[in-house]
């Protein structure tokens, strides 16, 4: 490979901006692992390394042998319940709306597209109480469902956009030619469109499933039984307690933290593709 000074000089500022970047988003993570492998005594030390570190505080948090552990599997198995059933609903939702608006030209597709997007101008923290009282309404608060209804309707409007974009960029000669051999509307979703836009799907998938699995606010507010809660709001326990277990707190958010990050590492290559598939139309 042959080097030159430009070729030299831009790595050079590639690894200037980057190996900073790199620094500030792992020193966080590498002291929550330091915390996560101390002594509770030794945790605020401020060593580099712990003086004698040990994988107890995993063993009490995959045993729940404390306190605000004792419902650990089962809140970590509502938040990976919850994840899934809202990656699911907002992929059924996204896409059948995208085909419906992109690909069949439905009257006044565009314009509920645009109201949905509209809510965005909105913070979600500040349709938390309208959420609650809806929630109220139906009888769901203290309910997955709830928390399941409500991260589907804040992941929604993106994903439709996002899929409508990337259903724009297909050609509608495969939907003259399909219709041409007879395909319905559903032959033609099933057969033609859904294939087409696997890599997009993955990746919005992915996006609703990762929103929810960090939600606190809605999961705090709709949820309340111990039973019920998320890992995310269980976590929030750790500090009501005057001496905060620190250790066994960040013990437990370095494992909270481990299947979010496998899946955007397997799906990563589809996330970056798919999300920006309908960036720039051709």
């Amino acid at each position: 490979m042959k080097f030159t000074l430009k070729t030299v000089t831009t790595e050079a500022k590639l690894l200037l901006i980057g190996i900073p970047v790199f620094l500030w988003t792992i020193i966080p993570v590498y002291h929550m692992f330091l915390f996560a492998i101390s002594e509770r005594d030794s945790a605020t030390s401020g060593r580099l390394w712990p003086k004698n570190p040990t994988l107890q505080n995993f063993d009490v948090v995959f045993n729940q042998k404390h306190f605000y552990l004792g419902h650990f599997w089962q809140q970590l198995g509502n938040s990976l319940m919850i994840a899934i059933a809202v990656g699911l609903i907002t992929l059924v939702v996204a896409t059948t709306a995208a085909f419906a608006i992109s690909r069949l030209k439905v009257r006044g597709g565009r314009t509920v597209m645009n109201m949905a997007l509209f809510t965005y101008f909105i913070p979600a923290a500040f349709l938390a109480v309208p959420m609650y009282k809806t929630m109220a309404n139906y009888g769901l608060l203290n309910n997955r469902w709830s928390l399941v209804l409500a991260m589907v309707t804040i992941a929604s409007p993106y994903c439709i956009w996002v899929l409508k974009q990337a259903s724009d960029k297909l050609p509608f000669e495969l939907d003259e030619a399909a219709r041409m051999d007879g395909a319905t509307p559903m032959q033609l979703f099933y057969l033609v469109y859904l294939p087409l836009m696997v890599p997009s799907m993955v990746a919005v998938g992915t996006y609703a499933l990762l929103l929810a699995w960090n939600e606190y606010l809605y999961a705090f507010l709709l949820l309340s039984n111990e039973t019920d809660l998320t890992l995310a709001v269980a976590l929030g326990n750790f500090l009501a307690a005057d001496d905060s277990p620190w250790e066994l707190l960040m013990a437990t958010g370095f494992v909270y933290a481990l299947p979010p990050a496998a899946i955007y590492y397997a799906f990563k290559r589809y996330m970056v593709g798919g999300l920006t598939a309908g960036a720039v139309k051709s």
